[in-house]
């Protein structure tokens, strides 16, 4: 009788830990998953919304017409403020760009124009060979992940060695991110409604004890642009004005409205 019972026994652990496996094998859905969370939270939060990032960017920039590099003043300030400086091997930048939740401005001196209009990705694409929303421009040179808008579903399970989790808010925008054992964040991939990628962001070069990439390559879904930036002399200081994120016009410049 006790062989009999020893027999059982063996089996319902073999039984208990075949389910396991197949459960922690399978998709899990954990949508309040607290260790989950406080990883998404490192990762979002490595630049606060009351924080100002500055550096001085070299960007290389891909596009079916050709290779431009290219170096750059950049800052930013969650979740959409940005200043851009492209700076020419001599003399002062050619090109400014300035952007607010509410209003973005452009200037071009050797042109002597001046433009402004709201912030959307279909005015930015005027300028810039891409479509990104300010806000997840402003998210992605932070070294994070754009936000998703209203209810959001999360899918999380182990790949590799690292973490994946994947959101899709109720319209059907979706985005997955790989995170790392080290909690940075590796790659980012962002679909439309259908299911169809837009484009994908790789974050690379952590240094030593640095929670923002060193370098961020940005890939447009099937398409051969591409723009990499690499990071040098790096800042990250609490906001005092948003001045900065101004752009006055110059007197005798053309304004042209872009809405």
């Amino acid at each position: 009788m006790q062989n009999i019972s020893h027999f059982f026994g063996k089996i319902a652990s073999l039984i208990i830990i075949v389910t396991l496996h197949v459960a922690c094998t399978k998709n899990i859905i954990i949508p309040h998953d607290p260790s989950t969370q406080k990883v998404l939270l490192t990762v979002s939060g490595t630049v606060s919304e009351s924080d100002v990032l500055s550096t001085v960017a070299q960007i290389n920039l891909v596009t079916p017409g050709g290779y431009y590099p290219a170096r750059a003043v950049l800052v930013i300030k969650k979740p959409s403020y940005l200043r851009l400086e492209l700076l020419p091997p001599m003399g002062p930048p050619d090109f400014f760009l300035t952007a607010t939740p509410l209003e973005m401005k452009i200037l071009l001196p050797s042109k002597g124009e001046f433009y402004r209009g709201a912030p959307t990705g279909h005015n930015l694409s005027r300028f810039l060979p891409w479509q990104f929303s300010i806000e997840d421009i402003v998210a992605i040179f932070a070294g994070t992940y754009p936000p998703l808008i209203g209810n959001v579903a999360y899918l999380c399970y182990p790949e590799g060695n690292n973490l994946r989790i994947e959101m899709k808010a109720q319209s059907g925008i979706a985005q997955t991110i790989w995170i790392g054992s080290d909690n940075r964040l590796g790659r980012l991939v962002r679909y439309d409604e259908n299911g169809k990628a837009i484009y994908c962001a790789e974050f690379e070069d952590y240094g030593e004890g640095k929670n923002i990439a060193g370098k961020i390559t940005v890939s447009i879904a099937e398409s051969v642009t591409s723009i990499t930036i690499k990071y040098s002399d790096l800042k990250i200081e609490k906001a005092k004005d948003l001045l900065i994120f101004d752009l006055p016009v110059p007197a005798g410049f053309k304004t042209i409205l872009l809405d």
